[in-house]
């Protein structure tokens, strides 16, 4: 059974940093490409950052970007995002996703198939 699981969410001023973090199992992590979305109130669900299997790969939204940086450890089965500089606009619920069966990601979550349960990340003074 695949299941991915994130943590790190909280709060957090302008400015702050968080490092969010992705604990997968129930599938071949390390050939599996993987991806962090958020969704803010009201908003679509939106792809900020994707990794491929070896890591050599990564993409990330033009609104993230040089802010976010995707990480994975494939000896743990964990995926990261480290965040800086964040903005009241980074506030929304971020997921883990993982394509499975595909070694390249992308920013499509109709693309994806499988999704964690979700983290809040509050940025607000």
């Amino acid at each position: 059974q695949v299941q991915l699981v994130e943590s790190g969410g909280g709060s957090v001023q302008p400015g702050g940093s968080l490092r969010l973090s992705c604990a997968a199992s129930g599938f071949i992590f390390e050939s599996t490409a993987m991806g962090w979305f958020r969704q803010a109130p009201g908003k679509e669900r939106e792809g900020i950052a994707c990794i491929g299997w070896g890591s050599v790969w990564t993409d990330y939204a033009d609104s993230v970007k040089g802010r976010i940086t995707i990480s994975r450890d494939n000896a743990k089965n964990t995926l990261n995002l480290q965040m800086n500089s964040l903005k009241p606009e980074d506030t929304a619920i971020y997921y883990c996703a993982a394509r499975d069966g595909y070694s390249g990601g992308t920013l499509n979550p109709r693309d994806y198939m499988h999704w964690g349960q979700g983290t809040q990340v509050t940025v607000s003074s």
